[in-house]
């Protein structure tokens, strides 16, 4: 079954084996067949966030595609249940419409709802976990149905449980989010704040948040557009490091101006990725061959006519040792690589 087509980058060679899955029933028996056959198994969600190389996926590759919907409202506070395989920003679509506050902010964003709590995903002022409740899981270890409460998920920046000590351990089933009615949006985040900075233009309405987030992605080519040139990428390549108080200090001594900081809970600074990649002397539209940076985005790598997957991890790893070299500042992948042997520096070698 070729992959490069349900993915975001339209890179990468076929899986081996592929089942798409409407319920959630069928997870086991899927897991119980490739068993037999002494298969791997990896579930793909919405291929937003994902490099898949070039020779492709051995074994058996999932497609959950239950978007089963479930809401119980008490007072002014809602909690609904969503199935893995729904579209997330049809989800937040809908919630928007209803009234409904906590997801406003992460309009836009690709993919379905099952890969948001693997990635505890994020932006402009709310992440998933601020609302989720809960996750149901289908654990491959005991072959049992769960679900994980918010404290058990280990949340915290762009990650979870699920990525790091519990890797490949549990499927997410679906979702439960407990969001306000009738809640005020949230305009938190200093690029939205700025959009209603102007006399009269305070945010009346959570569409009208979702619009300006939606229109915020779209100068930056972060939305899913055929038409556009930059459209072929997974969105934020990089993540944001987080630096102790110390490799700020020393980031300050390397760069040549004043690095924009975010100061969080735990005493580091988040730092902007797509600044570092600025300042170690790339540029917007900066092309290696058949992949370049975007045109509108420092830290979105773009694939054109010819790229393959081998190119883009050549071109991400020439942007991240540039900036070590540059700036002292090691940029880990926010992307996922299937198919790949990995590289001891976090990015695959050649397929």
């Amino acid at each position: 079954m070729p992959l490069a087509p349900r993915t975001s980058l339209r890179l990468g060679g076929p899986a081996e084996f592929f089942a798409e899955l409407p319920l959630q029933e069928q997870v086991p028996e899927a897991l119980e067949w490739a068993r037999a056959r002494g298969l791997p198994v990896l579930v793909l969600g919405g291929g937003s966030n994902v490099v898949v190389a070039e020779r492709g996926i051995a074994g058996l590759v999932v497609s959950l595609t239950s978007a089963d919907e479930s809401v119980a409202r008490d007072g002014d506070q809602v909690e609904v249940s969503i199935g893995a395989g729904a579209v997330w920003d049809e989800f937040v679509a809908r919630c928007v419409a209803r009234d409904w506050s906590g997801l406003e902010c992460l309009s836009g964003i690709p993919g379905q709802v099952g890969a948001t709590p693997i990635q505890n995903v994020g932006a402009y002022g709310q992440e998933v976990c601020d609302t989720l409740l809960r996750v149901q899981v289908h654990d491959r270890a005991s072959g049992a149905s769960l679900q994980l409460e918010r404290a058990e998920c280990e949340f915290s920046y762009r990650t979870s449980r699920f990525k790091t000590r519990d890797a490949g351990r549990f499927i997410v089933l679906g979702a439960t989010f407990r969001l306000r009615v009738g809640g005020s949006p949230c305009v938190s985040y200093p690029e939205i704040a700025r959009r209603f900075a102007t006399p009269g233009a305070a945010a009346q309405t959570l569409g009208e948040v979702r619009q300006t987030v939606l229109e915020t992605r779209r100068q930056k080519s972060m939305l899913l557009d055929p038409s556009d040139e930059n459209g072929r990428s997974c969105g934020s390549f990089f993540l944001n490091p987080q630096l102790s108080p110390a490799e700020l200090d020393q980031l300050r001594a390397r760069s040549s101006a004043a690095p924009p900081v975010f100061a969080q809970p735990d005493g580091r600074f988040k730092v902007p990725a797509a600044w570092l990649i600025e300042q170690a002397g790339f540029q917007r539209g900066q092309r290696f061959g058949a992949v370049g940076i975007s045109s509108r985005h420092t830290l979105a790598l773009v694939c054109h006519a010819g790229a393959t997957s081998d190119e883009l991890v050549s071109a991400a790893r020439r942007v991240r040792d540039g900036v070590a070299q540059a700036l002292g500042v090691w940029l880990a992948p926010e992307a996922q690589f299937l198919g790949f042997e990995m590289g001891a520096d976090g990015l695959p070698l050649a397929s």
